[in-house]
């Protein structure tokens, strides 16, 4: 991680940045008939665990470590089909959450490059393999 990011935290206004994010995102996430059923019935402990991701990814306090230890991003997604268009819905969600929550610059480039690298570090599953 480049330790500018590390910044963007407090450049943010804290936790309720990272928590109207999530908020977003997972309405967008509720509404898609794809991604949907990658997550459990209730969403409440996935937005909490993301929102508390995101804040310490980018600055904030280490709680999402003492929550549930190290990230394992890939690990955490193994029993996931990520493919291309699960990743591009994600993405998309993601990206339009930022707009909602109106993330400024210079944050939403460093956001934007760190969720189109990730989402696509995390596909495990090519469309050939169906």
């Amino acid at each position: 991680m480049i330790n500018q990011d590390r910044a963007l935290f407090h450049q943010l206004g804290g936790q309720d940045l990272f928590d109207r994010l999530v908020d977003a995102f997972y309405r967008r996430v509720e509404k898609d008939a794809l991604l949907r059923p990658m997550y459990p019935e209730d969403l409440d402990e996935s937005r909490r665990h993301l929102a508390l991701f995101l804040a310490q990814f980018f600055g904030g306090p280490e709680e999402y470590n003492a929550l549930r230890g190290h990230p394992r991003l890939r690990m955490r997604h193994v029993p996931f089909k990520v493919g291309q268009a699960e990743r591009d819905h994600w993405l998309t969600h993601m990206l339009a959450a930022m707009e909602e929550v109106e993330v400024p610059e210079p944050a939403r480039s460093v956001m934007h490059g760190y969720f189109t690298s990730t989402s696509t570090f995390l596909i495990n599953h090519k469309a050939s393999e169906e």
